[in-house]
């Protein structure tokens, strides 16, 4: 399997950037598998979803980032999940933790949101965890892009964890506006769960137009990440993409 590009700047000022979308089961199992996973992957941003939202949920997740080489930009309990890490590459103009509405009998989902900037370009990033429930989910899928509408940059990228192949309602519906990242440009593997037996394709990582996808996939075989790590540390695979982002 061919690398994926490293990050890096280019002289006219956009970035290659590598971005990781990962369900981390509120770091449940082996957390230092889960870091060697994430570490090896060497992104420069990192959608959790499942972060720690409980007892301690600020140190847990700080934890994580430390031993990844990363920071924690924002998200985990205040988003009911998801999160943003990034390395000390990206600089932060602002973030915002978003609640959705809450269907009673149902656990509450969220946004985990930021404005970050790489050499000469300027990105919108948003982490989500969607609706187990098919009618929600198509609603959040267009909360999720109107969101993504009001963040007030050109370039901006989604992932997460969809609960949704790509054939269902909301994973076409955020498909129709932004780039499915792993259609576009197919590397590693492609179903995302379980790890033990992945059959379905259910996390994923999107762009807006303008942002070249260079490579997305599951990665197995990438340098340092082995099957026994990605089995022990969640319950999903993650997602690895390498996207150029033009300068702003």
């Amino acid at each position: 399997m061919p690398l994926l590009p490293n990050s890096r700047t280019e002289p006219d000022g956009s970035a290659v950037i590598r971005v990781l979308s990962y369900n981390i089961r509120s770091m449940r199992d082996d957390t230092d598998a889960l870091a060697r996973v994430i570490k090896a992957c060497a992104p420069d941003l990192v959608l959790i979803q499942e972060a720690p939202r409980f007892f301690r949920w600020r140190k847990k997740l700080a934890r994580l980032a430390r031993e990844s080489d990363l920071a924690v930009v924002t998200g985990g309990a205040t988003t009911t999940g998801p999160a943003i890490l990034s390395s000390l590459r990206a600089s932060v103009d602002r973030t915002e933790d978003v609640l959705l509405p809450h269907t009673p009998g149902l656990h509450r989902r969220g946004f985990a949101t930021a404005v970050v900037r790489f050499a000469g370009t300027r990105l919108g990033v948003l982490s989500c965890h969607l609706s187990l429930q098919k009618d929600e989910r198509y609603d959040q899928a267009g909360m999720l892009l109107d969101r993504l509408a009001g963040m007030g940059v050109e370039h901006v990228i989604a992932g997460g964890d969809l609960n949704e192949r790509p054939d269902g309602p909301a994973f076409r519906r955020l498909a129709g506006t932004l780039t499915d990242c792993r259609a576009a440009s197919p590397w590693g593997g492609e179903h995302t769960w379980t790890p033990a037996d992945p059959y379905q394709r259910i996390d994923a990582i999107f762009a807006t137009e303008g942002i070249e996808v260079l490579g997305c996939g599951v990665p197995f075989e990438h340098p340092g990440v082995t099957d026994t790590d990605l089995r022990a540390a969640t319950d999903h695979l993650p997602v690895l993409a390498a996207l150029r982002v033009p300068a702003s």
